[in-house]
């Protein structure tokens, strides 16, 4: 059996597709390490699951993070739109038909698939709201993840059976509202000692999120409680949006630079560039997604 990375290696593979969100990538990192543990035998079974929870703005690299996170693990990943899964009326096909895409990505082999990783986005929209139509549908697809989430055999339509038992599942949302129920439930303004990081630790207190604010917020407990680790993304700042531009090993600049260089032209572009798209950027208030359409239509 190879050697698993350890979470500082996994982080380091983080750290060459993903700019900044360094508090999350930590996370992230651990939680995976011991999930790949966890997966092939290497803990005892008494050491439950732990799914995760991204929360962050529209383009801050809650998907990047979990494809890069795949491809560093070497395990089949597929992605799924809570919302999409909110307006259908067989939420049980939906879900079977993401395992089947995950069986997919492992190449048919289910053993493999069963050690994979499933994001699901935007799962605050499945929050309960009053007066809003879908709340039933909503709660009924937080119901219907749940059973797959703790880890359960399902028959798919072909027959065959896959266990959800290892499966990592990564949820993801905005969750636009929340640090105002944090103000209102964190209350840590004194701590004993002094000095800076004292403050750090106070900081990361007050940004703590409990499963008592996702309940609030409208996830049902027993959802809230398949998601015992959450780590927070921030938004974008000008300067992480001209590194994203020009740092990552897949950085925009270098495809483009790439394209053009197949019909031999060389590609330049001025520091001052970089900051007026990742202006613009800021602008259209759609994180690091809105950047390729600017370079795109700047080219």
């Amino acid at each position: 059996m190879p050697d698993l990375p350890k979470p500082s290696e996994i982080v380091r593979q983080l750290d060459q597709y993903v700019v900044g969100q360094t508090d999350a990538k930590k996370t992230l990192a651990v939680a995976a390490y011991t999930h790949l543990r966890k997966s092939q035998g290497l803990l005892g079974s008494e050491i439950a699951k732990s799914n995760i929870l991204l929360i962050g703005s529209t383009g801050t690299g809650k998907t990047l993070l979990c494809e890069t996170l795949a491809r560093t693990l070497e395990t089949p990943f597929v992605t799924a739109d809570a919302t999409s899964l909110a307006q259908t009326q067989f939420v049980g096909e939906e879900i079977e038909a993401i395992l089947m895409r995950l069986i997919e990505k492992a190449d048919g082999d289910i053993a493999r698939a069963q050690r994979g990783i499933v994001f699901v986005d935007e799962v605050d929209k499945l929050k309960a709201r009053e007066g809003d139509g879908r709340v039933t549908s909503g709660e009924s697809v937080q119901h219907a993840l749940l059973k797959i989430m703790e880890g359960a055999p399902v028959r798919l339509r072909d027959g065959r059976h896959i266990d959800t038992t290892q499966i990592l599942f990564i949820c993801g949302g905005a969750f636009v509202g929340l640090d105002r129920i944090l103000d209102k439930t964190h209350t840590y303004g004194f701590i004993g000692a002094s000095g800076q990081d004292d403050q750090r630790i106070l900081e990361r207190l007050n940004a703590r999120i409990k499963p008592t604010d996702l309940l609030e917020f409208g996830l049902i407990p027993e959802f809230a409680g398949r998601l015992p680790i959450v780590a927070r993304l921030h938004d974008l700042t000008l300067d992480m949006l001209v590194r994203i531009l020009t740092e990552p090993k897949n950085a925009l600049y270098r495809q483009f630079q790439t394209l053009f260089a197949a019909d031999g032209v060389a590609l330049t572009m001025e520091p001052l560039v970089f900051r007026q798209i990742a202006e613009l950027a800021i602008e259209y208030k759609a994180g690091a997604r809105s950047l390729r359409g600017i370079v795109e239509e700047l080219m």
